[in-house]
């Protein structure tokens, strides 16, 4: 066979450009591929919405890759248990309803989990700015390539439409802070109207608060994941991951909710 460089060449655009702007109408675009973002993204899809994940970085699984402090490991309590064992993920017993999971596992079967049920995840893709219309309302989403970003290029993005959106970019909290930033006048539902920014680490409590803090705090705009905690205030928990896979199974169970004529 002769490999032409041409044909590569062909595959590649042509395939990204026909997938690319069938996703320019969305039912929910997510913001990270986070284990939160991943998680939404899987439920949503397999709920039958059309779904895309937008991450800057050029991989996925936002913090788990890291496990504890390098340690390729992540523990997932009693309550998770079960969205992470839907991936097919092992899970070993370390203490009273807690379980330790190997973290480059859980970060590939969750990835795939969420392709498999019909998401499309694109990589080095950030989501810089929102779409803000139709009587203020979150109504898209606004793109550009991370390493145009980190060359400091002044190159002006692409946008898509999205019925709602969901800000899964941990502890920055970045879309919502660009809302915040780029739109004074528009307030934030988290009675100050402002993004609080998350306390220090108290993993007890800020398992706890995660799932309610995981809602709508804009029109269109739902935060699930470290996002949730940093928008409201809470604390931070290290290297425990059930309250943020618990967090996107709410998020997508929120949207679904939404996104009912």
């Amino acid at each position: 066979m002769t490999l032409e460089e041409t044909a590569v060449t062909s595959a590649i655009v042509r395939s990204f450009a026909e997938e690319f702007l069938e996703d320019l109408e969305l039912d929910v675009a997510v913001a990270g591929a986070g284990p939160s973002g991943l998680t939404a993204a899987r439920y949503l899809a397999k709920a039958g919405a059309r779904v895309a994940v937008f991450e800057r970085h050029l991989y996925v699984g936002g913090g788990m890759w890291g496990g504890g402090m390098l340690f390729p490991r992540i523990v997932i309590q009693e309550e998770a248990r079960e969205i992470m064992e839907e991936t097919g993920v092992s899970l070993k017993p370390c203490g009273e309803g807690l379980f330790v999971v190997d973290a480059v596992e859980a970060v590939s079967r969750s990835a795939a989990s969420a392709i498999e049920a019909g998401a499309r995840i694109w990589i080095g893709m950030g989501v810089e700015d929102l779409v803000v219309r139709e009587g203020d309302r979150v109504c898209g989403v606004v793109l550009n390539w991370m390493a145009v970003e980190r060359a400091g290029l002044h190159v002006d993005p692409l946008a898509l439409r999205s019925r709602l959106v969901i800000d899964a970019t941990g502890h920055d909290a970045e879309v919502c802070r660009t809302l915040a930033r780029k739109a004074p006048g528009l307030r934030l539902l988290t009675g100050d109207g402002a993004v609080a920014g998350e306390r220090s680490m108290w993993a007890e409590k800020g398992e706890k608060e995660l799932v309610h803090n995981t809602r709508q705090v804009y029109p269109g705009l739902i935060v699930a994941g470290m996002t949730a905690n940093a928008v409201f205030g809470s604390h931070r928990m290290g290297a425990v991951f059930g309250g943020m896979l618990l967090s996107g199974r709410e998020a997508a169970r929120l949207a679904l909710e939404l996104l009912r004529p």
